[in-house]
């Protein structure tokens, strides 16, 4: 009998245009996954798209039809082998060939095949096999499907509305973060399967206890059902078996076991416990003959999403193990236009900095991709939550038959490959489809009309898709899970509701470009987005900089690295409203970097106060964590992984325990720009420890011009409160504006610092705004490295906003971008840098060392 054989089909593939009359005229593939830019650019044929204009160049690619082929020896085996071709994703419109046979014709990129091939095999008269795979264009047949349904109104933002005619990513048309690379190939792996009879899936469905002190389900597996008798199922805890049998198959291949477990070890977030998981193991038989294995890690969890009526609308906060978790983190978009580039190391490798941001929480976001399995396996290792979304962005799509039987096809498929995962929290259905709903007011009725087969037929069809089909597959497929239609929704309301749900608060960089010191007063219950962008640091903009005259930031290069539309406005006025503006390239980098940074700093110190006010805001997601490609965006880590200061700003605002301080800031743009003649102010802390925690807090007055203290420090002996925020201090200072006795209060900062056991834990800083106001002369900064503590110690003699060292791959940071006041020296520490002259180039506001 058979035992299961695989063997990943990755090398010896060759590529050719489909529409090239010469059909010898071959390119070699290196390796599958692929796609077709990456091997064009492997044999030299076109340029790097990521360099310079090159985007441009490649665009002639997405608008031919290509054909991949390898070939392979037929496996051995006996009478009762079987034989498979797996494909786990094909980019997109596919036609595949086996000997001349056509086995299988796929139009969507998110859905896995697999294809028995054992007749082809046998009837062959060779034993070398040819797999040919005929891409077709996915611009070009895309649009050919929209055209084919007039009945429905396309409507796509972002990119050309031929997007909808294809289940593809839908970042791979563009989007303003992003080029315009329309990929196409085998861009997961193909694999070559033989086996007697194999375990088509293995998964796990449980509850964790209202005590948490058992856990109930079941073990299912699903095989082939072709002739094996029995599968034993074991679960595995730290080397021990929690629950082990032996289960006969029934005659429809399933076999499942039933078991309880008491005291089991919990799954938590990152910095709520400990992520413990299970090894779930299934060995199928047929007598005494192992024919297939096969191993998931899971975990579990009692996982909730909380939405209750409450003083300020209805809650949107997640509970984990019936403790309630603050969601701090960030949105992802796919890691590279390519996707076949990124590692397994790279994922982790980007996942590792979500920990080390202290965040908690990745939103997938609904443009992109399922993500492969080392992306959620590292979430589930590491304690970081899932947020996501269903692969819908921005449009307005379609419900013909066979696009509702492809989404659910899609869906189900991917729901059942992820759903042993403990790190996936919720599912959403699109990324602001129903934003689009409201824009061009397509029907939507969510009290009145109940029946989705009456959605199908309204001007907003796809609410069937959001609120019908993707709730059920959840539930049929991972019972328990929560849902949410859309990011954003709430209830049926405006998206833009504030008092329900979830929201993307655009009104800082789009919308009416509030100033982002406002955001304290702008969030919701739940903000799944919100952003600023920034230039990446110089070796970034170097690698696709092509051009030495076009080294400056409002060149054509520049520019077109910025997919943003009214970029150029939006972020020039955010820098002209608030500092100091200097036009060389590295002093105008500096000032955007510190614009996102404060942007992060006020929106997630003040967003995660209100999490104490009675879970008034249950969590914050900045757009976005990283790119795709070298790029100007709302990254915080650059496509090389290289992190802006607004990622330090994110975890300082983040930590365990946080204080904040913040004076109530007047509007200095409203048409009469006047010094304020009092500052009032809060000093608060924010903490995410399951234990009261004593501390002292310390206030500090500085002047900015003089570096003195213009008051005594005020000290405040605390008990902060578990999982939530603690008022420490309203004050208010008088700055003796119109007075003719008192002499004038200069602007100052108010240095706050939360001390456990006389040691600091955390800084806030809060200056006068704006800060192009004041004066930063004579900083007197002094930079020190020490070797055998391999850290960086910074000093000054008077305030100092927005310290940046210059960053780059191979060299790690333990904070940057920093506030510093004198008296409170700052030892960083440092990888990759040997002695003080390889400490990179640093800059603050006010710097005139340049």
């Amino acid at each position: 009998m058979s035992e299961f054989r695989s063997k990943e089909l990755s090398d010896d593939w060759k590529l050719r245009d489909a529409t090239d009359t010469n059909t010898e005229t071959w390119y070699t593939v290196t390796a599958v996954p692929t796609v077709v830019h990456l091997d064009l650019l492997q044999n030299g044929i076109i340029p790097d798209p990521f360099i310079g204009l090159n985007e441009e160049k490649a665009q002639w690619v997405a608008e031919r039809d290509w054909i991949y082929q390898t070939t392979f020896e037929t496996p051995p085996g006996d009478p009762k082998t079987r034989h498979s071709v797996a494909f786990d994703g094909l980019d997109t419109f596919a036609t595949v060939k086996l000997n001349g046979n056509v086995i299988l014709r796929s139009d969507n990129m998110f859905i896995p095949h697999r294809v028995d091939i054992t007749d082809i095999l046998a009837s062959s008269p060779s034993t070398t096999n040819t797999l040919e795979i005929l891409f077709e264009s996915a611009l070009l047949r895309a649009r050919e499907v929209v055209k084919s349904h007039p009945e429905h109104r396309h409507i796509a933002h972002q990119t050309e509305v031929g997007r909808l005619g294809a289940r593809k990513a839908a970042y791979h048309w563009g989007w303003d973060w992003g080029p315009i690379l329309v990929t196409a190939g085998p861009w997961r792996p193909v694999t070559l399967e033989s086996y007697a009879d194999r375990i088509d899936d293995l998964w796990i469905e449980s509850t964790v206890a209202d005590d948490l002190r058992s856990c109930a389900g079941k073990i299912r597996v699903r095989t082939e059902g072709r002739g094996a008798d029995r599968v034993h199922i074991a679960l595995w805890h730290e080397g021990k078996v929690a629950i082990e049998a032996d289960v006969e198959v029934d005659p429809q291949g399933e076999a499942n076991v039933s078991f309880c477990i008491e005291s089991p070890a919990l799954w938590f977030p990152h910095g709520y416990g400990p992520q413990s998981r299970y090894e779930i193991r299934a060995e199928l038989f047929l007598q005494d003959d192992l024919l297939h294995a096969k191993s998931k890690r899971t975990g579990f969890r009692r996982a909730e999403l909380i939405q209750e009526k409450d003083e300020h609308g209805q809650s949107f906060y997640f509970r984990i193990n019936n403790v309630d978790v603050f969601a701090s983190g960030s949105c992802w978009i796919p890691g590279d236009s390519f996707l076949p580039q990124i590692t397994d190391a790279k994922y982790r490798k980007w996942l590792t900095l979500i920990v080390e941001g202290n965040q908690n929480m990745i939103r997938i976001w609904g443009g992109g991709i399922f993500e492969p399995e080392v992306f959620y396996e590292t979430c589930d290792e590491l304690g970081i939550m899932v947020f996501q979304d269903f692969l819908f962005a921005c449009a307005s799509y379609p419900t013909y038959p066979e696009y509702l039987q492809s989404v659910e096809k899609e869906a189900r498929a991917n729901v059942q490959l992820l759903r042993h995962h403990p790190s996936i929290v919720i599912y959403a259905g699109n990324n602001e489809d129903y934003q689009i709903q409201q824009k061009y007011n397509l029907t939507y009725d969510y009290d009145g009309d109940k029946d989705p087969e009456s959605w199908l037929k309204s001007s907003f069809p796809a609410r069937y898709i959001y609120e019908y089909l993707l709730p059920k597959v959840v539930e049929e497929e991972s019972p328990g899970m929560a849902y949410h239609p859309s990011s954003p929704w709430g209830g049926g309301r405006h998206t833009t509701d504030p008092t329900i749900g979830d929201i993307h608060q655009w009104d800082v960089w789009h919308g009416t470009m509030e100033p982002y010191q406002k955001l304290s007063s702008m969030g919701g219950r739940f903000n799944s987005e919100f952003g600023m962008e920034a230039f990446p640091h110089m070796y970034t903009i170097d690698s696709f900089v092509d051009d030495p005259e076009e080294r400056y930031h409002q060149s054509l290069t520049m520019d077109f690295h910025n997919k943003a539309s009214g970029h150029e406005r939006r972020l020039g006025a955010y820098i002209l409203e608030n500092f100091n503006v200097k036009q060389d390239l590295k002093a105008y980098i500096h000032l955007s970097q510190i614009a996102q940074s404060e942007t992060m700093t006020f929106a997630y110190r003040s967003w995660r106060r209100e999490w104490g006010r009675k879970r008034r805001c249950g969590g914050v997601l900045v757009w976005q964590l990283n790119d795709c490609w070298p790029t100007i965006s709302w990254a915080i880590v650059d496509y090389f992984l290289v992190k802006k200061p607004a990622f330090y700003a994110i975890a300082r605002a983040s930590q365990p325990l946080a204080i904040g301080v913040s004076r109530r800031h007047k509007e200095w743009t409203s048409g009469h720009a006047r010094s304020p003649s009092s500052v009032e102010f809060d000093v608060w802390t924010a903490s995410s420890k399951a234990e009261r925690v004593h501390a002292v807090v310390t206030v500090r007055y500085i002047s900015v011009e003089t570096g003195h203290d213009f008051k005594p420090a005020s000290v405040h002996t605390v008990e902060v409160v578990p999982n939530g925020t603690t008022e420490i201090l309203g004050d208010r200072v008088d700055l003796n504006r119109n007075s003719t006795e008192k002499e004038e209060v200069q602007p100052f900062v108010i240095f706050a610092t939360l001390s456990v056991d006389g040691a600091i834990v955390s800084r806030d800083f809060d200056w006068p705004q704006p800060l192009k106001y004041l004066k930063f002369r004579e900083r007197d900064v002094k930079v020190e490295f020490l070797k055998e503590e391999s850290s960086v110690r910074v000093a000054v003699s008077k305030p100092t906003k927005g310290l940046v060292f210059e960053e780059r791959p191979g060299i790690w940071f333990g904070d940057n971008g920093i506030d510093l006041v004198p008296g409170d020296e700052r030892i960083i520490p440092v990888k990759g840098i040997a002695g003080y002259d390889s400490i990179p180039r640093w800059t603050y506001i006010g710097d005139n060392r340049f």
